[in-house]
């Protein structure tokens, strides 16, 4: 295997100096509109002496606000001397998807959540993916990272941690899912792992968690709090920063298999039969697909293949072939 030469990323102060600093992840980035360009990544590191590290981050995905609200607004926040140990803060990840407000990036069309372990000498997603595999993840003891469903997806607001071999690593996750205080919380089967930043982090042993909350491409009042205070509970829960817990009742959900999962075989207006917490049973229908190229063709139905309550919808009124409708969960105790 070949060395990776180094990370063309560098911070623009030390990331082990004591306090409360603000700076960038500096990437250099030649373009037509600048030649010695960079792109400039905002990070926040609030350390204070010997304690567990958490690595908190929003906008893996450009179109995602939830996270980017909470984090901007606690790297502003939180003060040195509420702290033992380390947080580290980066409110955008993918920071040319976040100016853009698209789910990937506008330089190369990366998609951050599909782009580790990265590499050094790649795209600039790839880039950013590597430093973080490289340098930010071994830092950490928990990572927290921000997701909502975007402009194409809608979820009911969650946090989640998934199923893991380590079954230590996944109490301490799933602990940290409770703490956090969403409205449910959940047991997270993802569609493909192959490239996340979360199968990243779980590899290297990290305690990992992250969100669902809302979609459509905004952030809501209620899903922008739910974030602010879910971040302070993880950190004070992790023993990082002083406080207490602030207690919200949540309902455990489970995605047991990849029947929770429906998708569009052909395209057209969508319409919802059922609503976001709706409870489905198996080969009742979900939405409805009408056929957009002329008028008195019968609708194609989507059907529910388990029993559970609707989780998460495809949010905008058009569907494309292959797009996912639908995603069930099932209630569990815990």
């Amino acid at each position: 295997m070949r060395e990776l030469r180094p990370s063309p990323i560098s911070p623009t102060f030390d990331l082990m100096a004591e306090g409360v600093n603000h700076g960038f992840l500096k990437l250099p980035y030649s373009r037509d509109d600048s030649a010695w360009g960079s792109v400039m990544i905002p990070i926040t590191v609030v350390r204070n002496g010997k304690g567990p590290t958490a690595l908190l981050t929003g906008g893996n995905h450009g179109d995602e606000y939830e996270g980017p609200i909470a984090l901007f607004d606690l790297a502003r926040s939180l003060k040195m001397e509420e702290v033992t140990g380390t947080v580290v803060i980066v409110p955008a990840m993918n920071y040319p998807a976040f100016l853009a407000g698209t789910r990937t990036s506008p330089i190369d069309k990366g998609n951050m959540n599909r782009s580790f372990p990265g590499a050094p000498d790649g795209t600039v997603t790839l880039k950013i993916a590597d430093y973080f595999q490289r340098h930010l993840l071994p830092m950490a003891d928990i990572v927290l990272d921000f997701h909502s469903g975007g402009r194409t997806l809608d979820f009911l607001p969650y946090c989640a941690a998934h199923r893991l071999p380590d079954k230590e690593q996944e109490r301490k996750s799933f602990e940290l899912v409770e703490a956090f205080g969403a409205p449910y919380s959940m047991a997270m089967l993802e569609i493909d792992a192959v490239g996340m930043y979360d199968t990243a982090a779980e590899e290297m042993g990290k305690v990992f968690v992250t969100t669902e909350l809302g979609g459509g491409g905004s952030a809501t009042a209620r899903t922008a709090g739910i974030a602010k205070r879910g971040v302070r509970n993880v950190l004070v829960k992790a023993g990082i920063v002083k406080g207490e817990v602030e207690e919200h009742r949540t309902s455990w959900l489970d995605m047991p298999d990849g029947d929770c999962f429906s998708f569009a075989e052909d395209g057209g207006l969508i319409e919802f039969v059922a609503d976001l917490g709706d409870d489905l049973r198996a080969g009742s229908t979900v939405a409805l697909i009408y056929p957009v190229g002329r008028t008195g063709v019968a609708p194609q139905a989507v059907k529910a293949k388990m029993d559970g309550i609707l989780a998460a919808r495809h949010f905008s009124g058009l569907v494309k072939p292959g797009d996912c409708v639908s995603v069930l969960a099932v209630e569990t105790s815990a």
